[in-house]
Formats: structure tokens, C-alpha cells, sequence
């Protein structure tokens, strides 16, 4: 759907944020909202159903909905940074209850005696009391029960931006809203209009009317993906390099056959597939996917090194220093006594050795670089660039890969990625792009189990010590670097926490610090000087400490599950068995059923699958720096269907 701003409403909304607060105004800048048009397509993630629980015994742990007047003001308890709010209410069955929220201390400002509130909350049979998860001001319509949640950054109350809905749809007949989709597949498929399909989505009354109200918008955005997949898929395919080089086969034989450990069945074939393509004249873009531990290093390893036997410079990118200096370090370990010149170019490097590197990369002497986003700045030229390797390929965009494929005339082109989806929903996802996938392990899966825990909970501490006791490591993650107005644990508190229970045993890390400073935390843990390390996400690739045996992640369910799988790949790797630790709020149900998942599999290809189900996949291909659209209403786990149609569709009338 088109969504470019009109000048004629261009600075409504951010004026009407103005006037209420300027905070607001920046957040909704932020998010991409500036017009009364893009408030309409920013769409609810979910709905709550407020229709009011019947009369009857309320049981343990069972779901309500409460309509009635607020009995008392609210009382705030803080112990720590633990903070939790009470009152009482009437209920509409004229029983009264004791209302608890945790780290929610702003909501007292709306709680007001003798107010009619409606509240959606968890009852305690126990302790005789309702977990809020959310409520509203007021008595919701009967034939209007569903009310539509957003996903909004901190300084954007529900409440806020949900006035400002109402506000767009009182505008909307003079917004204009566009399809691309062809008509025979909006009146096949029975597509609402734009226009009567957006007042159904905020203000529904029922899901099924809202379901079919999200068609149109669903195949619009299939229908845009698709086509510009096959669009760079075309242009793939018709870029032919000057001449196919022939790659030594006897000699790459004989450099398998030296490797420190066999190669799995998985990965000779991704090497023979990726060999096939470098020798052909059609360039190369293929994906090589596997789980943790899989072995996609070696596998690029031995293309890099196929690209040195045909006589050009290979480049491995990777997004983080740490990550980077990993892959150089096994690339040298890997290709010794093979003549092979391999060098290091990360940012942190002073300002003479990169112009050291880069002129040695011009002048040819150097077979290959491994570095960061470094290699895609405009003074990085070639002698004679053949192969480009991007692992993590997530974390970059479609036209940064290409910058770096564009320095070599004939460059190929192999991208990695350690979060796996099973191949029908990668053809999809990755339809500008051949794929390799690994599933066998080189050596036995690790033996990392994971629990769901409670902060607080005695499990903590007690690992910690027995870790400790043997001389293991230990991750400490946090969500946030600072403070969050919604609760979630900061790095720096938590380091302090830490600090306080094992003093001079704790070290800090996260993406703020310098990289001197960043150098010297990892070398304090990873040598057991401090084995602690409280650290953000900035360990999620790249940190290898075989000694590291427990990873302990507060607020887990502020994470993506395939996120949460990258971390816990961190412990366990000397072979004995690991512990990860999850910790959420006790009242969060809903967070601790998603992350069973985490608890009942390590197959990191169908932690992925339900990662996308959940959240969406609209970062998986780094779409948001490309120019290719991101998802927004889309799930390809869920809508195939819709991928196929369009598919279909395109290959039909189009191509």
C-alpha cells in the first residue's frame, strides 16, 4: 500500500503530539508516524477480548474480565527495584477484589476512587488477588468488545495512540489509498477496498471481521516481495562473469583430507554446491544456513580457499569486531602452511594500519580480508575480488551486500546465517537466492538444557556458586544498557547486583563501552579473572569461551526465541552439559508458555519456525535497510498460502 506522506496533513499528528508533549512527538517520529495516513497503517498486533467474565466461581489462574468501580486509591510498595501497585474494586458482580500490578507505578496516576475501570487480569485462588495484565478507563461497548493493542515504544501510552486513531478515522475519507494489486486478484479472492478495510481493523467487532479485513493489505505487501525477488533474481541470473576460472580439484581434496575432523555429509555437499557455482559462468548468490555448531565456517573456509586456487582475493564480512577477529583466527588456522595471506580489517584498527591493509588489498598481496562494514567504505578497492562471505547476512541490508559483491567485477557471492528455517519456508523467504543447508552437526549436539525460572528464585545463585566451584564461566544477559520505564533489568544494574553477591568476580560488557574496554571485559572472563560477565546481546555471535557453562537472560521474553537460541549457543561448547537460565516476572503466563519452545527443543530450525510464527520475520532478510519492503502485515509461516498465490499469479501473467 502506498504511504507517502500528502503535504496537506504532513504535520497534523506531530502537532497534535506537540501539544500534549513533545516526547510523544519524537516517539511517534521514531516509529515512522508523522501523517494521519501512517497512524492508519501502523495496525494493532493483537486484540483483547473485553467481553465481562460471567457470574460464577472465579478458579486459579483463570482469565477475567472486570467492570466495575474503583474501591480505594492505589498504594505503591517498592523493595529494590522491584515496585508493585494495589487497589481494590467492585467487580460487576458486586464482589470486591484486590487488584495487584508489577513495576507499574505509573498507572496510579489513572486509578481514582469511585472511577468505572474494566480490567483484564490473572486470579490468584491463593492469595485472593487479580495480576493486572491491562485495563481501560470506563465501561467498553458490548458490541464492540475487542480492544485493539499496538506495538509502541515506552513514551507512547496505549490510551495516547489510540486517540489518535480515532482522530485519523475521521479524516480517512480524504486520504487516498492505492493499491498495486491487479484486479482479478482482488475480486477473485473478495478483497475489501482500503478504505472500508481500515475502520474494521481499529475499531473491529469480531475477528473474523478483521481477518478478512487484513486481506488486501497481506497480498499488496506479497504481492510488491514477490515481484522484486523475482526482479533480483532475474538479475542474478543474467549476470555472466568474463570467463569461468577452473578451481584445482585434487588440490582442494587434498586440503579436506587435512582438515582436524571430517567433514559431515551436509557439508560436502554445500561445498560441492558452492564449487559448481563459482566454476559456472552465472555468478553465484547462494545462502548456507545451518544451526550453531554446524560448521558453516569451515564450509566458507574451503570456498575462500577455492576462490585463492583460482587466483582471486576472497572477503569475509561479519557484523561485529569480536565476530570478525573470531572467523580471522580460524580462517589462519584452517589455510596454514597453504601460502595463503589472510588479514584482519575491522574499524577499532588505527588510521595507518587500515591504510597499511588497504593498499596491500589493492596492490594484490593480500589473498584474503576478513573484516566489518569496513570493507564497504569507498577507499576499500580490490586487485581482483572473486568471492564475498557475509555471515550473519541478516544484519545487512540487500544493497550493502551488494556494495561489497560490486567491488569484484565477477564477484560471487555466499551469505551465512545461524538462524535456520526449514527449506519450503526458505524458497520463500529467500527467493532471490540458491540455498545450502546444514543439519548434521560435525561433532554431537551440546548438551545445553534450559529452564524457565522467576527472579528471586533459589536456582540462581545456586548454579552460579557451583559454577564457580568448578571453574567454569558464567553469561549474565540483560535486555537494556539503562533503565526502562516498563521494568526490564538494565546491564547496569544487574552488574551491580552482581558485583554485590560475588565481589571482584563480575565484569561488564556492553555495546557502549570502547573497544579497548571491550577488549580487556572479554579477556578478564574468558582467562577466569572475573568469570562473570553481565553483558547485553553483544555476545550473541562472536564470544567463544569453551569454559563458559551457564548463560542466566532476565526478562527472556523481551527477546525473539531464535535470538534467545543464539545466546544460549555461547555455553556448552567444551562438550559437557551447559544450563540456561530464563528469567521472567511470575505473572507473565503468556511470556513463559512462548518460551517453552526454548525448553522442549535445541533444533535451532524449528525454534526459528516458531520465532516467525510469533513475531514475524520482517527483519529476517535485513529488508529494513534495503529498500525492499519490510514486513509489516505479513507472516510467511502463516500466510504461504497467499506467498503461492501471488507466485503463481506473477509466473502466469507477468514473467
Amino acid at each position: 500500500m502506498k504511504t507517502r506522506q500528502t503535504p496537506r496533513f504532513s504535520f497534523t499528528i506531530i502537532a497534535m503530539a506537540v501539544t500534549s508533549s513533545p516526547r510523544l512527538a519524537q516517539a511517534l517520529v521514531r516509529i515512522g508516524i508523522h501523517t494521519e495516513r501512517d497512524v492508519l497503517m501502523h495496525f494493532p498486533y493483537r486484540y483483547e477480548d473485553l467481553t465481562a467474565t460471567p457470574l460464577g466461581l472465579y478458579h486459579d489462574q483463570q482469565r477475567l474480565v472486570l467492570v466495575g468501580k474503583i474501591t480505594s486509591t492505589p498504594q505503591v510498595f517498592r523493595r529494590g527495584t522491584f515496585v508493585t501497585l494495589r487497589f481494590t474494586m467492585r467487580d460487576q458482580h458486586q464482589h470486591v477484589m484486590h487488584v495487584i500490578a508489577f513495576n507499574r507505578p505509573f498507572l496510579a496516576k489513572s486509578i481514582v476512587p469511585n472511577s468505572t475501570i474494566t480490567i483484564v487480569g490473572k486470579y490468584d485462588a491463593n492469595k485472593q488477588i487479580v495480576h493486572l495484565v491491562t485495563f481501560i478507563l470506563g465501561e467498553v461497548a458490548a458490541d464492540h468488545p475487542l480492544k485493539p493493542i499496538y506495538r509502541l515504544p515506552h513514551e507512547i501510552p496505549l490510551f495516547r495512540f489510540t486517540a489518535l486513531v480515532k482522530k485519523a478515522l475521521t479524516v480517512l475519507p480524504k486520504l487516498e489509498f492505492k493499491t498495486r494489486l491487479p484486479q482479478a486478484i482482488i475480486q477473485e479472492k473478495h478483497l475489501l477496498d482500503p478504505m472500508k478495510a481500515l475502520p474494521i481493523i481499529h475499531q473491529p467487532a469480531s475477528l473474523e471481521a478483521v481477518q478478512h479485513a487484513m486481506l488486501i493489505f497481506k497480498y499488496e505487501e506479497a504481492y510488491t516481495f514477490v515481484q522484486t525477488m523475482q526482479a533480483i533474481r532475474q538479475e542474478n541470473m543474467a549476470t555472466i562473469k568474463s570467463h569461468a576460472q577452473a578451481i584445482a580439484q585434487e588440490a582442494m581434496k587434498k586440503v579436506i583430507k587435512h582438515l582436524p575432523y571430517a567433514l559431515t555429509e551436509d557439508q560436502q555437499q554445500a561445498v560441492d554446491e558452492i564449487i559448481g557455482d563459482m566454476r559456472a559462468r552465472k555468478r553465484m548468490y547462494r545462502l548456507l544456513q545451518g544451526d550453531v555448531g554446524s560448521g558453516k565456517t569451515v564450509v566458507a573456509a574451503l570456498a575462500l580457499y577455492a576462490n585463492y586456487l583460482r587466483k582471486q582475493q576472497g572477503a569475509l564480512m561479519a557484523p561485529t569486531d569480536a565476530l570478525a577477529k573470531q572467523h580471522f583466527l580460524t580462517l589462519q588456522q584452517l589455510l596454514k602452511n597453504l601460502g595463503v595471506s589472510v588479514t584482519l580489517l575491522v574499524g577499532s584498527m588505527s588510521s595507518t594500519e587500515k591504510k597499511a591493509i588497504k593498499e596491500s588489498l589493492l596492490n594484490g598481496t593480500i589473498d584474503i580480508v576478513v573484516g566489518t562494514h569496513t570493507l564497504f567504505s569507498s577507499d576499500t578497492t580490490f586487485f581482483s575480488l572473486g568471492l564475498a562471505v557475509i555471515d550473519e547476512q541478516h544484519r545487512f541490508g540487500v544493497n550493502q551486500r551488494a556494495l561489497l559483491k560490486d567491488k569484484g567485477r565477477d564477484a560471487d557471492l555466499l551469505m551465512m546465517s545461524a538462524t535456520p528455517i526449514p527449506r519450503s519456508l526458505a524458497m520463500s523467504v529467500y527467493a532471490d537466492m540458491d540455498i545450502s543447508t546444514l543439519i548434521q552437526f560435525p561433532f554431537s549436539a551440546r548438551l545445553v538444557k534450559t529452564k524457565i525460572v522467576t527472579a528471586g528464585d533459589a536456582l540462581i545463585h545456586y548454579t552460579i556458586a557451583t559454577a564457580l566451584e568448578q571453574h567454569q564461566r558464567v553469561f549474565v544477559i540483560a535486555p537494556k544498557i539503562n533503565e526502562s520505564l516498563h521494568g526490564k533489568e538494565s546491564v547496569v544494574k544487574l552488574f551491580e547486583h552482581y558485583q554485590r553477591h560475588y565481589p571482584k568476580q563480575v565484569v561488564l560488557l556492553h555495546g557502549q563501552l570502547d573497544a579497548e574496554e571491550k577488549d580487556d571485559s572479554l579477556k578478564a572472563f574468558s582467562q577466569g579473572h572475573r568469570p562473570i560477565l553481565v553483558s547485553t546481546t553483544v555476545i550473541e555471535v562472536g564470544i567463544d569461551v569453551k569454559q563458559a557453562s551457564v548463560m542466566i537472560i532476565h526478562d527472556a521474553d523481551s527477546f525473539g526465541l531464535a535470538s534467545l537460541h543464539q545466546l544460549r549457543g555461547r555455553i556448552g561448547r567444551d562438550g559437557r552439559e551447559a544450563l540456561c537460565l530464563l528469567v521472567v516476572q511470575e505473572e507473565d503466563k503468556e511470556g513463559q508458555e512462548r518460551l517453552q519452545v526454548l525448553v522442549d527443543t535445541n533444533d535451532g530450525f524449528k525454534i526459528a519456525e516458531a520465532d516467525l510464527r510469533m513475531r514475524g520475520p520482517g527483519e529476517l532478510m535485513g529488508l529494513r535497510q534495503s529498500g525492499v519492503p519490510g514486513f509489516q502485515y505479513l507472516n510467511l509461516v502463516i500466510d504461504q498460502p497467499i506467498i503461492q498465490i501471488i507466485k503463481n499469479y506473477i509466473v502466469k501473467n507477468i514473467l
